[in-house]
């Protein structure tokens, strides 16, 4: 195998990786640290679409994790810069959060419910029975369909809690309509991250706690990949996928002599 090249840029999951249920996971306040000192382009990834930027760096702030908002990246903001490329000043039925439809406004998008470009699904805590049905008949008179993630449930400290795959499913069964997710295990979330630091796949490393998005995302963009133990996937999970992390490591204070 090809040596690759130095680390000149990270990318990382939140969940998992920098936190757990809320709770700073030991070496990621370190981590951030030296990124920052390095000087090194990173970039923090969820694929959560309910906050914004601004929201997520004052949850991070809140238990001693100082990471610009400038440098979160979110499924919503990935799905914002591809219907912006698709489909300019177009219109979309959202359900989601706030950190979903200030994406979609910002890029100038008019959310309605009168004959939309889209549909697009994103996380929330309140999913309601008149707006999937809303939904379901958008879909079924022309609308496109687009959800942020593919992730069928989210963490929560009582629980697992259905997340956006899940839901999509539940409107695919009822219109046979298949979404387009934007986010990760899509590789063009990562793209669009690696641009966003203006960096290169060869010489950018993601870490994450998932086989199946963090891992699998990384890989397909081309870049390192770094498993940590901290989150859902569990070391004799890991043989059971056709792929390989470049590296698993415990945390991610194993990772913060690379940088």
């Amino acid at each position: 195998m090809a040596e690759r090249k130095p680390i000149e840029s990270w990318l990382t999951d939140m969940d998992g990786v920098l936190m757990h249920e809320g709770i700073p996971v030991p070496g990621a306040e370190a981590f951030i640290k030296r990124l920052r000192e390095s000087g090194k382009p990173f970039l923090v990834l969820t694929n959560n679409s309910i906050y914004t930027p601004r929201d997520l760096h004052a949850r991070l702030s809140r238990i001693g994790l100082d990471v610009p908002w400038e440098c979160i990246w979110t499924s919503a903001l990935a799905t914002a810069k591809f219907l912006d490329e698709q489909r300019p000043g177009g219109t979309a039925y959202v359900i989601g959060e706030a950190g979903l439809t200030t994406a979609l406004h910002d890029i100038g998008y008019v959310l309605t419910d009168h004959s939309p470009s889209y549909v697009v699904l994103g996380e929330t805590r309140t999913y309601s029975f008149e707006a999937l049905t809303k939904a379901i008949r958008l879909i079924n008179e022309g609308a496109r369909f687009i959800a942020t993630n593919p992730d069928e449930t989210g963490p929560s400290p009582q629980g697992p809690l259905p997340a956006t795959g899940s839901v999509a499913a539940l409107i695919t069964k009822a219109t046979g309509v298949e979404p387009y997710f934007v986010g990760k295990p899509n590789p063009l979330m990562m793209r669009h991250a690696l641009n966003v630091i203006g960096a290169h796949s060869e010489t950018s490393a993601m870490i994450g706690d998932r086989m199946d998005t963090d891992v699998l995302a990384g890989l397909e963009a081309g870049m390192e990949t770094f498993l940590v133990l901290t989150g859902l996937t569990r070391p004799d999970e890991i043989e059971r996928h056709p792929f390989r992390p470049s590296r698993v490591v415990d945390s991610i204070a194993d990772l913060i002599d690379l940088v």
